[in-house]
């Protein structure tokens, strides 16, 4: 019965010991990439978003780190999350009253935007691929990508108004994507 109780402490404290890496490890990678919150708000509309902000820290973003043609989870550590109050068109097509993850497919002329069902999520999985369920995607739409001379340090997310729309604009390295909406 001993042993048997020596066994089980020294189980629990190394399951402890694993949960306090797994903290740190977390607190570090948060830092790293903050967390934050940008709104838009016009009349009775109310959108929300919650990001992470990844720094360029000297490397090549777009077709290196964030490689062409595959699913980003447009941030980092969770996936970005977006949410409505109101229907919307984005770029002509109408998003639901809702709270969506959202995801990108970034190339070097165009963007793939998409706007998913699920949310709360891990960005990638344990392979280190997207964590997204394409068969809840509900909204997608191809958005043409700037490059400009100017660097963006670090990945933003920002609300505009261009006339009659507004845009939430995509920043990061030397790239700008500016996904347009309306009511």
């Amino acid at each position: 019965m001993k042993r048997f109780l020596i066994f089980l402490a020294v189980g629990v404290a190394l399951i402890a010991i694993l949960l306090l890496v797994q903290h740190i490890q977390l607190k570090k990678t948060k830092s790293l990439s903050p967390e934050e919150e940008v709104s838009y708000s016009e009349g009775d509309l109310t959108i929300h978003v919650l990001y992470n902000r990844p720094s360029k820290r000297g490397r090549k973003i777009f077709g290196e780190l964030v490689p062409y043609g595959k699913v980003w989870r447009t941030g980092a550590n969770e996936a970005t999350t977006f949410e409505t109050d109101k229907p919307i068109k984005i770029a002509g097509k109408i998003l639901p009253v809702g709270k969506y993850s959202l995801w990108t497919i970034p190339d070097s002329t165009a963007w793939t935007v998409i706007f998913n069902s699920e949310y709360g999520q891990w960005g990638i999985n344990h392979t280190g691929e997207a964590n997204r369920n394409p068969a809840n995607d509900v909204l997608t739409v191809s958005i043409l990508a700037v490059n400009q001379e100017r660097t963006f340090e670090q990945f933003t997310i920002a609300f505009e108004k261009v006339d009659e729309e507004a845009e939430m604009v995509l920043l990061w390295d030397n790239t700008v994507v500016a996904v347009p909406f309306s009511r």
